[in-house]
């Protein structure tokens, strides 16, 4: 028993990432995908500690959460759809309970400070500042797990976080306004024995519509990446419908906590709040791991061999890249891309990567575009191509990176590092005169 698990786990974690898509048919590597694609965003969700950072959201969705529901509701009021908005905000939080209760008079505190002109200056600063912090503080959550490095511009930030601030309200009306119809014209065709069935599953279904598209819109525009619609939006119909089931069970834990008094007695409302808002951003969290998985997954295959690749294999994976994009250059054709170089000579993706921009650190290679409408980045040498041998290549790569260190090589270890010297000149002469556009 213990062997047969063995030998599954060593297929999970180490030989189903090395199978190519032409040694198998296409539905098993189809297969195949869809179970690294599952492994892979397990394993991140737990090496990234995501549910502590669920936790840390909770926390700035405490602070912000009443700030958030001011604004919108001072911009629903603006426009006379004040009663929708809050029967919207009961719906959305579990019913009319003593949580939401809180949370509406808060608000209305919020907003009649503010219409009697006490509410000015620092706390309409403190107001926004709480908005904007937990938008921010989702932003780097999205990026850390896209490993995006570099986040929006401030000026960014200001207009698409105030762009969804006053959209928000907009949307809550309008998926209102869809119910109401459809509950409508269901009502009318009550008589109709075959259209009844279909409009009461229509608006059943409205809820788990405008949640799919909700968490579909919020993986793509969060991280500061392209993210393809078609990662987003299968992960947004899973994290969505994960989301409804978890409303459902929120919904019965209330009245259930409510009629027998457990545990927490009246102060029931409020851990079992924030739990729903915990475990509400982890679901969310896991949706948004599971579409960085789902886009990015052909970048892990071979991922332990990449990680312990030997120097002299490395070497040869450099000197093919390179002589390749050299002859390219030479013939006058279009440039390889990082994609391109990867499927046309077997070579992972997540490696190509990281000899390009080696090469970019060291002054062989430049970025270039392909094409302006599409963006693709392209590689070509940087140098003369008569000038680019592979002694050349070989010799910058041994010497890249620091060696300011207190050892004294010119004395005490002055032998060893004479022996050092003399191996390399030795080995770089017999290569010098190898030009990679002639390999």
């Amino acid at each position: 028993m213990n062997k047969h698990l063995s030998k599954i786990w060593k297929f999970l974690t180490y030989d189903i990432w090395r199978i190519t898509e032409d040694e198998v048919t296409r539905t098993t590597y189809y297969i195949l995908t869809v179970v690294k694609t599952i492994s892979l965003c397990i394993n991140n969700f737990t090496k990234d500690r995501l549910v502590n950072k669920a936790s840390a959201l909770t926390y700035s969705t405490l602070l912000a959460i009443v700030p958030i529901m001011a604004i919108v509701f001072a911009i629903a009021r603006g426009f006379g759809f004040d009663q929708i908005m809050e029967s919207q905000v009961m719906e959305g939080f579990g019913g009319n309970t003593e949580t939401v209760q809180y949370i509406l008079r808060f608000v209305n505190s919020y907003l009649s400070e503010t219409k009697n002109g006490v509410f000015v200056g620092v706390g309409l600063v403190m107001l926004f500042w709480s908005v904007l912090v937990l938008i921010d503080n989702m932003e780097v959550t999205f990026n850390n797990i896209w490993q995006v490095k570099k986040a929006r511009s401030v000026y960014r930030k200001v207009t698409d976080y105030l762009s969804m601030l006053l959209l928000m309200p907009i949307l809550i009306v309008v998926s209102a306004g869809v119910s109401i119809f459809v509950g409508t014209m269901v009502n009318n065709f009550a008589d109709y024995s075959l259209l009844a069935p279909l409009g009461k599953f229509l608006i059943r279904s409205i809820p788990y519509l405008l949640t799919w598209f909700m968490f579909t819109a919020l993986y793509i525009f969060m991280p500061n990446t392209k993210v393809k619609f078609r990662h987003a939006l299968v992960s947004g119909i899973l994290a969505g419908t994960a989301y409804q089931i978890f409303q459902y069970l929120y919904i019965g834990g209330q009245m259930w906590v409510s009629r027998y008094n457990a545990i927490y007695g009246s102060f029931a409302a409020l851990p079992l709040f924030l739990l729903w808002v915990q475990v509400s951003w982890t679901i969310c969290l896991f949706g948004a791991q599971l579409t960085y998985a789902g886009q990015n997954i052909s970048n892990f295959n071979f991922e332990k061999d990449t990680r312990n690749i030997s120097r002299r294999y490395r070497d040869f994976i450099t000197i093919l890249i390179m002589s390749r994009i050299v002859k390219r250059f030479c013939q006058n054709e279009k440039p390889y891309t990082a994609s391109e170089l990867s499927q046309t000579y077997q070579i992972p993706i997540r490696l190509v990567n990281h000899t390009l921009f080696k090469m970019q650190e060291i002054n062989l290679l430049h970025e270039v575009l392909t094409d302006e409408k599409s963006e693709e980045i392209a590689y070509q040498p940087s140098i003369d191509a008569s000038k680019l041998s592979v002694g050349l290549l070989l010799n910058r790569l041994d010497c890249h990176g620091s060696e300011d260190f207190k050892i004294d090589t010119e004395q005490t270890y002055s032998h060893e590092w004479c022996v050092l010297m003399k191996a390399r000149k030795a080995y770089f002469e017999q290569i010098d005169d190898v030009l990679l556009s002639d390999l």
